[in-house]
């Protein structure tokens, strides 16, 4: 093997803990300005090359990344760095206890608002450029870093940490299984619980021949939720995490954590973040004693926007959602809840909000992003997808093992499976969070699985040392 073909990998983390007063996203209508910071936020990127080929993984502690700064720090790293837009996979961990990284919470054309309630929107214009800036800055890094590396990936199964949210009651409808056990004998309206859970850690190390530990992918699925909702900065359970297998390798190793598809998977138990996070770690211990290292590994990408009709709004909703807005155009604040909005007022935001969004466009452009690291695939699926979702696309997948990564690139609400959306609940109710068709579970699932598997996907022959010819373009 010539030395271009060989694998070189490099890797950086860079802090985004937010000032205080920052406002943490991640609950509707409620204003929550940061106070402490429990645990640092951080961007976090591995890149690798070989063949000639580049591509990255960018992992932010925040709650939401939005599609126009995805765009720009796409574009940044391909000004500075000359790396393509689509060989950068962007990642938000989702916890619920840091800022996003632009405006989610309602459509970009929504009435202006005052200055004071720009939190209504989702973010903090301020922290967004810094953030931003440093995750370009992150990346640079772990370009500026590449060195001969060998590879290894594997995956364990843990399922004492996460329990599917959802349960199913007497009558046919949906609750939400949090607090449900506390009730003595359990609450008796519930038949069962809707789902599963995805309990798989997945491991991919990057070993220098020194045989330090510069880097290590880790893949796990549920709602960062266990700090929030208090008034701290946390990476919850994704840091606590991190923060574990970094005392474990020393402060020279990246460990970044892709979390699944996770719109309906929440702790068993969300008392603290750490248990959690050193539980996974003790897992990912184990995975290690198994590993086996190879630097004769293929680099590969593709990407494929792929259009997904929003749901059609009824003429009363809208009525509805037009006189709430019209009587009162300042938020109103909930007399009754401090820091709160009325529910009234946020809910019709948020209706008119898909409204806006198809005025301009009745499809959403829905981006799926596969990284091929070797025998390793990584799917990138915007929005909360139900781990259904991922569970179809893993066992389908030629690639062992493979990773979700749910949150990248653009914000686009809950993805549940049609019997989900069917039955209602909070993921599926007609909001700017829950605006996609009941049909979208099952085109994301047939293009990602495409991707991996057919003609138009990633490659995996052994002659294949340096994957097939990138692709970004409209499905």
């Amino acid at each position: 093997m010539t030395d271009e073909a060989k694998l070189r990998a490099g890797a950086s983390q860079v802090d985004i803990t937010p000032p205080a007063g920052t406002h943490l996203a991640g609950a509707v209508g409620y204003h929550r300005p940061a106070r402490v910071a429990l645990d640092p936020l951080y961007a976090k990127v591995v890149a690798f090359e070989a063949g000639g080929r580049r591509i990255c993984v960018l992992a932010l502690d925040v709650t939401i990344i939005t599609e126009d700064w995805t765009e720009r720090i796409r574009e940044r790293v391909a000004e500075q760095f000359g790396l393509e837009p689509d060989a950068l996979m962007v990642h938000a961990t989702q916890t619920h206890s840091a800022p996003p990284i632009g405006h989610f919470m309602v459509d970009p054309d929504f009435p202006a608002l005052p200055h004071e309630f720009e939190w209504v929107r989702g973010g903090d214009s301020a922290y967004s450029e810094w953030a931003a800036g440093r995750a370009v800055e992150a990346v640079g890094q772990a370009l500026g870093s590449l060195r001969p590396v060998q590879i290894a990936a594997a995956s364990g199964s843990d399922g004492r940490w996460a329990a599917n949210r959802r349960a199913v009651t007497v009558d046919g409808g949906i609750t939400m299984t949090t607090g449900v056990w506390a009730e003595p004998q359990g609450r008796q309206t519930i038949r069962y619980i809707e789902g599963p859970i995805d309990p798989e850690v997945g491991v991919l190390v990057v070993r220098e021949p020194s045989i330090d530990i510069p880097a290590v992918l880790l893949h796990h699925t549920c709602h960062p939720v266990c700090v929030f909702s208090r008034p701290l900065v946390s990476a919850d359970w994704p840091g606590a995490w991190a923060a574990e297998m970094r005392a474990t390798f020393g402060e020279g190793c990246v460990p970044l954590v892709i979390n699944g598809a996770c719109g309906n998977i929440n702790p068993a138990d969300r008392s603290d973040h750490r248990p959690m996070g050193a539980g996974l770690a003790e897992t990912t211990r184990m995975v290690f004693e198994r590993l086996e290292f190879t630097d004769d590994v293929a680099l590969d990408r593709r990407l494929v926007r792929l259009p997904i009709p929003l749901r059609e709004l009824t003429d009363e909703e809208l009525s509805w959602a037009r006189g709430v807005l019209d009587a009162d155009p300042v938020p109103p604040w909930d007399p009754d809840r401090p820091g709160q909005l009325t529910r009234d007022w946020m809910v019709a935001a948020s209706v008119w909000s898909v409204h806006l969004q198809r005025q301009r466009d009745p499809n959403l452009a829905y981006e799926i992003q596969v990284l091929r690291i070797g025998d390793t695939a990584i799917v990138g699926l915007p929005g909360e997808p139900f781990v259904e979702l991922a569970l179809a696309i893993k066992l389908a997948s030629p690639f062992q093992p493979t990773f979700i990564a749910h949150c990248t690139s653009h914000y686009v609400g809950y993805i549940p499976f049609a019997e989900a959306m069917a039955r209602g609940g909070h993921e599926a109710e007609t909001r700017y969070w829950a605006k996609l068709v009941p049909e979208a579970f099952e085109m994301i699932r047939e293009q990602a699985v495409g991707l991996l598997s057919d003609g138009e996907g990633l490659r995996r022959g052994p002659d294949d040392q340096r994957g097939g010819a990138a692709r970004s373009a409209d499905a």
